[in-house]
């Protein structure tokens, strides 16, 4: 089983759905609320335990109603939360709103994830024990640096989601093994929209890039290689939100048993296909036995 650390931010998701989202400083009439479990590193790994990987979560909730319903959802698909500690204050949260294409739009509040400022011994020895580490940019930078740092002293291998996008250190960047932004995010990073040409200027800074499409799939590229665009599965999306987490968390999971590049990526996009069909973040991540070919 692969064992897998994820340092990263729990939010309760408060989702809207709407037929299209509202411009700025206009109201439009929601057909729908939902409050679901999330945050980009609580749905890695929750992605991660039902694919079949030993996950334990690193970070932090409050001591509002949120905490303990986070805490519980991650602790029923098999997350480990030792190191999810509670702080006083509210948990983190994040306000989206969803149209009837799927799209999304997102405003994050980080309530206690802000006070993730370091890793402490405990989030040191975890790194140290994993196979792989995930990362995201809801934390404070200097945790997810420390994190990274000591992954590659231990030999771990460190996939980092570089959303909400911003600049990134070099003492982050030297430490990452795979960095997986999507179109937008790798655009923002680069200054080049093409995504081959994106991909091209990332590899100068990390050994392995994928670029996540969306609906056009995701594009791969590596140091010496030649970049490889895999398609995405034709499916009919309700919601893409925890896509793309769905596909990194299981991705890990793929990478950590040893299966060539094709074939982890070729997984790990089915399962996200598998959750676009589906409302919600969390709630709507496939089990190893819903993906396919294990």
């Amino acid at each position: 089983m692969t064992a897998i650390a994820v340092l990263g931010s729990t939010n309760m998701d408060l989702v809207a759905y709407v037929a299209r989202a509202p411009g700025r400083g206009e109201t439009v009439t929601g057909r729908e609320f939902r409050t679901v479990p999330g945050g980009k590193g609580a749905n890695q790994a929750v992605a991660a335990a039902r694919a079949g990987g030993e996950v334990v979560m690193i970070g932090a909730v409050g001591t509002d109603e949120y905490g303990s319903l986070l805490r519980t959802n991650l602790e029923h698909a098999g997350v480990d939360t030792e190191l999810l500690h509670t702080v006083a204050g509210p948990s983190g949260t994040a306000h989206i709103v969803v149209d009837d294409e799927g799209a999304n739009a997102i405003v994050v509040i980080p309530g206690a994830n802000g006070s993730v400022t370091a890793l402490g011994p405990g989030g040191q020895a975890a790194v140290a024990a994993a196979g792989l580490l995930l990362l995201q940019l809801e934390l404070p930078m200097a945790a997810v640096t420390e994190a990274a740092r000591t992954a590659k002293t231990h030999g771990v291998r460190t996939i980092l989601t570089p959303s909400p996008v911003q600049p990134l250190p070099s003492g982050l960047l030297d430490a990452v093994d795979l960095l997986i932004p999507n179109e937008h995010e790798a655009a923002a990073l680069t200054g080049y929209e093409e995504p081959h040409a994106a991909a091209q200027i990332l590899l100068r800074e990390v050994p392995e890039v994928v670029i996540t499409l969306g609906r056009k799939g995701c594009l791969y590229a590596a140091r010496g290689s030649e970049p490889v665009l895999f398609p995405a599965p034709e499916v009919t999306a309700v919601d893409t939100t925890g896509a793309g987490d769905t596909f990194v968390g299981t991705l890990a999971v793929a990478l950590g048993e040893g299966r060539p590049v094709p074939e982890a990526v070729a997984w790990a996009s089915s399962a996200a296909a598998l959750c676009v069909q589906r409302p919600g973040a969390s709630t709507s991540m496939p089990y190893r036995s819903e993906i396919g070919a294990a």
